[in-house]
């Protein structure tokens, strides 16, 4: 699946044209899929494929192509705070942009068939919460998975806020998934070949809408051939969190909005010049006239006598703003990481900076 949109050079161009096709829609989304690099899910060898718009699969570690995730963001309507459950996690890249806007207090479980997929999104996990910028920037909801076939979930697990699943479901399954969801609750996947969000209503009321035509695998079936047993899933417990984690969470908020005061007062109370781009020319358009004759149809243009005049106006406009930029457009300065720089900077425990930093290995 994919192919919807051209390829972009890097992450951000990739967005650039998922948003540009009306697949991302509104700023939580786009600034999720922004905060983290598709690449980084790639093994090495298979990067340069990163920034298409197609699916990726290497034995059993799979990607969906961006415009499918990026469909599926938009139609969970994402919310701090909620509960999610991602049916077939895979390399955990979808659980963690979920995980960006769910915050701190939200529940964020994920259930893959394959334990060498949940190692590796575990390995992409640590890798995201120890080198990214992006990690700083937002409260996570760090994302749990557990080894299992998501068609054997314990009945008595919690009913969850959002539900996807990344494979194929066929119709005997779809009450299954629905029991998922709590009232009010979105489930989104494919069903019967179509992208399908639906949202529980009422205890037995639900309304569905197919979002687009998509090809998954199916669910794998259960296979209870060795003990004739199911094997029954057990979800993460929901828990509180504990006095150490809100701690945490709070002086890295605290840090944050001392990091963002500062700014503002070397600013002068945040008002800064704008950086310069470069202004998108609009060309003026020639009218075009439409002829019906007989059942043919002819598209004629007329030309506007300004036209000429407009247009090198336009070029010559265009060239002066280009000379006008070239002294500005320096390489960059790298970004720097002020929340962790501030918190290495504490008068603290090096035990004590690296917890407050997520870094678990301390």
């Amino acid at each position: 699946m994919g192919g919807a949109v051209s390829a972009g050079e890097d992450n951000d161009e990739l967005i650039d044209n998922l948003k540009e096709a009306q697949y991302i829609r509104t700023e939580l989304v786009e600034q999720a899929f922004r905060a983290i690099d598709r690449a980084d899910y790639y093994l090495e060898e298979f990067k340069d494929n990163a920034y298409k718009d197609l699916a990726w699969k290497h034995g059993n570690i799979h990607l969906s192509a961006p415009c499918i995730y990026s469909e599926v963001m938009e139609a969970l309507d994402l919310q701090p705070g909620l509960s999610f459950l991602n049916l077939g996690s895979g390399t955990g890249y979808l659980s963690s942009m979920v995980g960006l806007i769910l915050g701190p207090f939200g529940v964020n479980h994920g259930v893959e068939l394959h334990s060498d997929v949940i190692e590796y999104a575990k390995q992409k996990l640590d890798f995201f919460i120890k080198t990214s910028d992006s990690f700083d920037r937002f409260e996570f909801c760090e994302p749990s998975f557990v080894i299992g076939n998501c068609l054997e979930i314990s009945p008595d697990c919690t009913q969850y806020d959002r539900v996807y699943c990344g494979a194929g479901v066929q119709k005997e399954h779809e009450d299954y998934m629905k029991n998922l969801l709590k009232v009010g609750g979105i489930l989104v996947m494919p069903l019967e070949e179509k992208l399908t969000k639906i949202t529980r209503t009422g205890p037995s009321a639900w309304e569905t809408k197919k979002i687009l035509a998509v090809s998954f695998a199916p669910l794998i079936q259960p296979n209870h051939a060795d003990s004739g047993k199911s094997r029954l899933v057990h979800l993460p417990p929901v828990a509180v969190r504990s006095l150490q984690d809100l701690a945490r969470i709070a002086i890295r908020g605290t840090i944050k909005k001392i990091i963002h005061q500062e700014a503002m007062s070397k600013a002068g109370n945040g008002l800064k010049n704008p950086p310069r781009f470069k202004r998108r020319r609009v060309r003026r358009r020639r009218m075009e006239t439409i002829v019906f004759l007989d059942k043919e149809v002819f598209a004629s243009r007329i030309s506007n006598p300004s036209d000429d005049n407009n247009n090198s106006e336009d070029i010559e406009e265009e060239r002066l703003e280009e000379e006008e930029t070239k002294p500005s457009e320096l390489k960059p300065d790298p970004p720097v990481n002020f929340l962790r720089e501030k918190v290495l900077s504490l008068p603290l425990p090096d035990p004590l900076k690296y917890y407050l930093l997520y870094y678990r290995e301390k």
